[in-house]
């Protein structure tokens, strides 16, 4: 069963004239890691906006393990580009949200979930630290971690490393990966680097028409234990000047 899918899934905002989705129709299998590309609003966001039930579809229907999202609860889990941490509680208290809102622990248990949880993205003795304290990578990695705790398997990533320098960038890049081959979960990513989205992908999705009607489907080359050397292969540079001309073509139209 897939974990997500849009079956003819249309989307237009109001006061606009036509869908910017038009019968979409994809999946996402379990475990895949898919990074969505394509040119600045194309409608991506707004792929996201509609998973996560911010926004419903005109017409179609999207289904999560098989159920419509509509009758369910918590099955996905999203990160935006921004951390959003709450600047007035500590790290902790940050990342037990998610737990508070599900309910049925007590304190304890969810300081328990929440310590462990900071020790998996490198952060373990943060918990009292506030969000001012850390870095931006530390942060993000925060932000994760909070994701992480909604329990879901499907997480939604809308370009969290953007706002980061390039090393952090890339370091970031490096630490999700391990992450999401240790985790088994399925990530769907939002980006604008081409590189980013080669490095991290089992497959990319490109947006390459608005409004969008499909979505096609790019496999990367690479095993899922990989390294960013492996960007420097032939096939890997050629792929990715292929879609980098693919994205510019779409700029000048």
């Amino acid at each position: 069963m897939n974990v997500l899918e849009f079956q003819k899934v249309s989307f237009r905002y109001a006061g606009e004239n036509s869908d910017i989705i038009d019968h979409l129709n994809f999946s996402v299998e379990p475990g895949a890691f898919h990074c969505l590309i394509g040119v600045s609003g194309c409608g991506k966001s707004t792929i996201f906006r509609m998973i996560n039930g911010l926004l419903k579809p005109n017409q179609g229907e999207i289904l999560v393990n098989g159920v419509p999202i509509g009758a369910q609860k918590q099955y996905c889990g999203y990160m935006p580009q921004k951390d959003l941490l709450f600047p007035w509680r500590t790290v902790g208290e940050n990342l037990a949200l998610p737990l508070e809102i599900r309910g049925g622990l007590s304190k304890r248990e969810r300081r328990e979930r929440v310590e462990e949880a900071l020790r998996d993205v490198g952060l373990e003795g943060c918990a009292d630290k506030m969000p001012a304290e850390l870095s931006g990578g530390m942060r993000q990695r925060a932000a994760f971690a909070r994701t992480i705790l909604t329990g879901s398997d499907l997480l939604l990533l809308d370009e969290p490393f953007s706002a980061l320098d390039f090393l952090t960038r890339v370091s970031m890049q490096e630490w999700l990966h391990q992450q999401w081959r240790r985790s088994g979960r399925t990530i769907l990513f939002i980006t604008h680097d081409v590189e980013e989205a080669l490095f991290l992908s089992t497959s990319v999705l490109a947006v390459t028409e608005t409004p969008i009607r499909t979505l096609r489907e790019i496999p990367v080359p690479l095993e899922r234990e990989r390294s960013r050397r492996d960007l420097t292969r032939p096939e890997l540079i050629e792929l990715r000047e292929s879609m980098l001309d693919a994205l510019k073509r779409q700029v000048r139209t």
